[in-house]
């Protein structure tokens, strides 16, 4: 049975950092792409950041471009996202999500395994 499991939500003020992992069990992130997925209340989920866990490759929505990093852990077999300079508007959970043939990565449709989600609340 797969298994992908969040850590690392909580509160914080605005201009603050938190930093989120996704490790599985189950599944071996290798060929897959792996995303982080936020859905605040009254919105839509939608992808922030993505990694392609074989080669690193990633990319960004505009709305975190240059506050969030998203990496890979080989060894440990994790995906991370630190998340710098934090906004009220981040404020949402937070999923990781894994699947192969993803099209538009940022839209929920193509993945298959999802992890139960870790709350992020940014305060001023």
């Amino acid at each position: 049975q797969v298994q992908l499991v969040e850590s690392g939500g909580g509160s914080v003020q605005a201009g603050g950092s938190l930093r989120l992992s996704c490790s599985a069990s189950g599944l071996t992130f290798n060929t897959y792409f792996v995303t982080w997925f936020r859905e605040a209340p009254g919105k839509q989920r939608g992808g922030v950041a993505v990694i392609y866990f074989g080669s690193g490759w990633q990319e960004y929505d505009g709305s975190v471009a240059g506050r969030f990093t998203i990496s890979r852990d080989t060894a440990k077999k994790t995906v991370s996202l630190q998340m710098n300079s934090l906004k009220l508007d981040d404020t949402a959970v937070y999923y990781c999500a894994a699947g192969r043939g993803v099209g538009n990565w940022r839209q929920p449709y193509d993945y298959t395994y999802w992890g139960q989600g870790t709350q992020v609340t940014v305060s001023s």
